[in-house]
């Protein structure tokens, strides 16, 4: 996969859920956004870390996991000064891990309950 032109959507949501599971990010969760013209993006992938060292682990693991695999680099990124919630953007796809409570307030699932929603087991 070194062209990225050839890289598809699904690549990158198999290749973000990845490196997500390579650090242990739990409660995977894909929202397809696709059929909702008012979003703006087609996938949210949310997940979550148990302490803000496991959330900036889990970030970064993605963003490696990307440029290694399929030599994407994020449009952008931010949440790395407190590691309570950190976005990662890939145009299409945001990538978003969270600390559990912060995960909760914010309800990113609820907010978009008329997308798609599918649940990704945790690994163990």
């Amino acid at each position: 996969m070194n062209n990225s032109s050839a890289i598809t959507p699904s690549d990158v949501t198999r290749l973000v859920i990845e490196g997500i599971q390579e650090r242990k990010g739990r409660k995977i969760t894909l929202v397809d956004l696709s059929g909702i013209e008012s979003s703006g993006v087609s996938n949210f992938i949310i997940c979550e870390g148990t302490s803000t060292m496991q959330v900036s682990a889990i970030a970064d693991s993605v963003r490696d996991y990307l440029l290694d695999n399929a030599r994407i680099k994020p449009y952008n990124y931010d949440g790395y000064q407190n590691s309570q919630w950190i976005v990662i953007d890939y145009g299409d796809t945001l990538v978003h891990v969270f600390l559990p409570q912060e995960r909760e307030r914010y309800n990113l699932e609820e907010l978009w309950s008329d997308a798609k929603i599918t649940e990704i087991p945790d690994l163990d």
